[in-house]
C-alpha cells in the first residue's frame, strides 16, 4: 500500500483506532473520508480537522451501504482504499440466554458489516490502480479472550475471509491487508486507561511505519501483538490462552 496520494474510506472512523488512522493518513497526504453512524461526531471531526470529509453510514444497514457506495462512486470516483474498521467488543456470559443479542450484534456489525462493505465496494476498487481493502481484525482472532467469545469469533472469521479475498483478487489491482492489533488504549471494552493495553499513539506510529516500510505486506502486526498472533505456530497457544483467560475474570 502506498501511504500517500490515496482516497480512503474508513468505517468506524469517529473514535479509537479508526479515528486515529484517519488523522494519521490525512496528515500523510491522503484524502480521507470518515464514515460513522452519528452525524454530530462526523461534523465535529470535519470541523476540527479541515480537509477530512465524512459520510453518515451504519454498516448494519445493507441499504445504507449500497447508497454510500453509489454516492461515493459519483462524488469520489478516485476512491481506491477501503478500511473496514467498524466494530463492537462486549463481554458475554455464555450461561446467560440474555447475552444472545450481544452475540448477534457482533456478527451483524463486525462480520456482516465488513462482508457487505466489501461486496459493495470491490467492483469499484478493481478499476483503480493502487487499490486496497484493509480489514482491521485482532490478535484475538488467533487466541481468544474468553470473556468476549463472539467478538473473537468474528475476528477469526474476518481473518479467514481476508485470506480468501486476497486469493480471489489476485490478478486485480486490489491489495488485501489485514491489520491485527493487540489490546489498544481506546474506549473499546473501556481499555482507554488499561495498563495491559498498548497506547493508541504508539500503535498508530508502529502501524504507519510498517505500512511505509512493508508496502507489499499482507498482514500488519505490531510487536506487542506478535506473541498472541503467532502463539500456535510457536507452541505457546496454551500459555497465551491461559494468560487471556485471566483477563476480566
Amino acid at each position: 500500500m502506498k501511504t500517500t496520494g490515496n482516497t480512503i474510506l474508513i468505517t468506524g472512523g469517529t473514535s479509537g483506532i479508526g479515528h486515529g488512522l484517519a488523522l494519521r493518513l490525512h496528515e500523510a497526504g491522503n484524502t480521507v473520508i470518515v464514515a460513522g453512524r452519528r452525524k454530530e461526531l462526523l461534523d465535529q471531526i470535519t470541523t476540527e480537522y479541515p480537509g477530512i470529509e465524512s459520510i453518515v453510514l451504519d454498516v448494519t444497514d445493507p441499504a445504507a451501504i449500497t447508497r454510500a457506495a453509489d454516492t461515493l462512486a459519483a462524488s469520489h470516483p478516485q476512491l481506491n482504499v477501503l478500511i473496514n474498521n467498524a466494530g463492537i467488543m462486549l463481554p458475554e456470559n455464555l450461561l446467560d440466554p440474555g447475552s444472545l443479542p450481544i452475540a448477534e450484534d457482533h456478527i451483524t456489525v463486525n462480520l456482516l458489516g465488513t462482508i457487505r462493505m466489501t461486496y459493495a465496494f470491490v467492483p469499484h476498487l478493481v478499476t483503480k490502480d493502487d487499490a486496497v481493502v484493509m480489514n482491521i481484525t485482532s490478535a484475538l482472532a488467533f487466541v481468544p479472550l474468553p470473556i468476549t467469545p463472539t467478538y473473537n469469533a468474528t475476528k477469526a472469521a474476518l481473518h479467514s475471509f481476508s485470506e480468501s479475498l486476497r486469493v480471489q483478487l489476485a490478478g486485480t489491482p486490489v491489495q488485501v491487508i489485514e491489520v491485527a492489533p493487540p489490546g489498544v488504549q481506546t474506549t473499546l471494552m473501556d481499555q482507554q486507561n488499561s495498563d495491559r493495553a498498548m497506547p493508541l499513539d504508539e500503535f498508530l506510529t508502529e502501524t504507519m511505519t510498517l505500512l511505509e516500510t512493508h508496502p507489499d505486506a499482507n498482514e500488519i502486526v505490531v510487536e506487542r501483538a506478535k506473541f498472541v498472533r503467532h502463539a500456535e505456530a510457536n507452541g505457546n497457544y496454551d500459555q497465551a490462552l491461559a494468560m487471556l483467560s485471566g483477563v476480566g475474570a
